[in-house]
C-alpha cells in the first residue's frame, strides 16, 4: 500500500486516480457527515454550489431531508443547518437524509469521487479508517485535506498524519515503504508532535480561530477528539455518502 498526502483538492495529480481516496475536513465537514450517520441520517449528499443543492433537494419532501448551508463557517441564511456536527442529534437527523454544502470540505469529496472507493474521515473516526484500510489493502491511497480556500490546514493535516501513524503502526512497514510523497512524512511528524495537545492545535489554526470568533467553542472540543465514532462514510454514488454499515445491509 501507498499513501499519499494533498493539503488541498488542488494539489491532487489530474491524470491519475487513487484506488482509494479519502476526504478529510475536520473543521468542519467530515466531522459532521460522520456525527450525521452516526445519529442514523438515511445518507449525505453533498454540494460545492448551494443553488444546486437547493434544486437536488426539492424533490425530497421537508420531513425527509435537511438543508445544511455553510459559508466562511457561518450558517447560510434560509438553511436548516449550518456544519456544526453538534446539531446532528438522532432526534433531529435520523432516516433523512443532510444534504450538504460548506467552503472547503464539500469541495474535496468531489474532487475525488471518481475514485473506486471514496471514504470521509475526521479524527473522530480515524480508526474506523485504518480498519477498512487495513481489510481492504487498496494498492495506493490518497489522503486530501480539505484546507481553507486552496491553502494549507493545520487541521486536516494532523488528521491525515494520525490516520498515517496508525496505519503504519498496525501495517508493521517502514515509514518508506508507505509512504507516497513527501507530505506523509510531515503529516506524520506534525500528528506525533500534539497528538496529546490536538484542541490546543485546532485552537492555533486559522480555520479554527474563525470558528472561535463565531462562538464555536464546542464544536472546537467535539473535532479534537479522537476515535470516538465507529463510523465510516463510503460513496455509494458520486456524491452520495452512507454509513458503510448500512450500504453491507443494502446490498
Amino acid at each position: 500500500m501507498k499513501l499519499s498526502v494533498f493539503h488541498t483538492p488542488e494539489l491532487t495529480p489530474e491524470t491519475t486516480v487513487a484506488n482509494c481516496a479519502i476526504a478529510v475536513d475536520v473543521l468542519r465537514a467530515t466531522s459532521t457527515i460522520v456525527t450525521a450517520l452516526s445519529a442514523g441520517a438515511e445518507a449525505v449528499q453533498v454540494f460545492s454550489d448551494l443553488d444546486q443543492l437547493l434544486k437536488v433537494s426539492e424533490s425530497w419532501s421537508p420531513d425527509k431531508r435537511i438543508r445544511a448551508g455553510e459559508r466562511g463557517g457561518a450558517k447560510v441564511k434560509g438553511f436548516d443547518f449550518g456544519n456544526s456536527p453538534l446539531d446532528c442529534t438522532p432526534e433531529r437527523v435520523k432516516g433523512r437524509r443532510l444534504f450538504i454544502s460548506t467552503t472547503n470540505g464539500t469541495r474535496a469529496l468531489q474532487c475525488v469521487q471518481a475514485a473506486p472507493m471514496v471514504l470521509a474521515a475526521a479524527l473522530i473516526n480515524r480508526q474506523a479508517v485504518v480498519d477498512y484500510l487495513l481489510k481492504h489493502q487498496p494498492e495506493t491511497v490518497w489522503i486530501v485535506a480539505s484546507g481553507w480556500e486552496g491553502n494549507f490546514s493545520l487541521e486536516d493535516t494532523v488528521c491525515a498524519g494520525a490516520i498515517a501513524h496508525r496505519l503504519q503502526t498496525e501495517l508493521g512497514c517502514s515509514l518508506e515503504n508507505l509512504a507516497g510523497n513527501d507530505e506523509v512524512i510531515g503529516a506524520i511528524t506534525l500528528y506525533q508532535q500534539w497528538q496529546n495537545r490536538l484542541h490546543d492545535l485546532l485552537r492555533y489554526a486559522s480555520h479554527g480561530k474563525r470558528l472561535l470568533s463565531l462562538d464555536c467553542h464546542e464544536d472546537l472540543k467535539y473535532c479534537s477528539q479522537t476515535d470516538i465514532l465507529d463510523v465510516l462514510p463510503i460513496q455509494r454514488e458520486p456524491g452520495v455518502l452512507m454509513n458503510s454499515q448500512s450500504l453491507v445491509t443494502v446490498r
